[in-house]
């Protein structure tokens, strides 16, 4: 099972200003994180952000706030109570026209909005916001796939206890070299040098 660029959405948790300098191994996370969204940006991957409480932890970093369509600000840990699920899977547009015209059985299906439903997740703390976000994806039925080194908590124990129940609960682990490469599938990838440029 490898990831599709195609059917992959990136979001990214609270890589907060004030948060940030207490994470462990914080600048790195933070590095991932940034090349992540860059390389998802080049690949027509969307990329969301989340910030939590922003008015006391401030906005993410600048530059990874930039890369992201658009930035979820909430109060609860888990973006999903506050309507993260609503920006992955958008409602399928009602059908125009008039309802009459038609018998139903002549009636065309309403479009269905295309379905990215593979969720690649990374963010901060682990243990906490986002753990609490790709359970309750998980639940909402996303598959779920969270980037290792792109994620940090302010201790190695509670991070590597938040992988460990996210495995348990059927999230796949990956390492930002493993998104990079699957989502190319191919060094014939037009993006291909581009990518490894970030890589290396």
């Amino acid at each position: 099972m490898l990831l599709d660029a195609t059917e992959s959405q990136l979001v990214l948790v609270d890589y907060q200003e004030r948060l940030m300098p207490a994470i462990h191994e914080g600048p790195a996370v933070l590095a991932n994180a940034r090349r992540l969204a860059e390389i998802a940006r080049m690949l027509d991957v969307p990329v969301w952000g989340t910030e939590q409480n922003p008015s006391r932890l401030g906005a993410n970093d600048a530059a990874l706030r930039a890369l992201c369509q658009k930035t979820l600000a909430k109060m609860h840990f888990s973006a999903a109570e506050e309507g993260l699920g609503e920006w992955l899977r958008p409602p399928a547009k009602p059908q125009g026209g008039n309802a009459r015209s038609l018998p139903k059985h002549l009636q065309k299906p309403a479009p269905l909005a295309a379905e990215r439903g593979t969720i690649v997740i990374a963010g901060c703390e682990a243990h906490v916001c986002l753990l609490q976000t790709a359970l309750d994806l998980l639940e909402d039925e996303f598959e779920v796939w969270v980037v290792t080194d792109a994620c940090g908590s302010r201790t190695e124990r509670n991070r590597d206890a938040a992988f460990d129940r996210l495995a348990g609960a059927g999230a796949e682990l990956v390492t930002t070299e493993m998104v990079a490469f699957e989502w190319l599938g191919s060094c014939e990838h037009p993006a291909f040098k581009d990518v490894l440029g970030l890589i290396k």
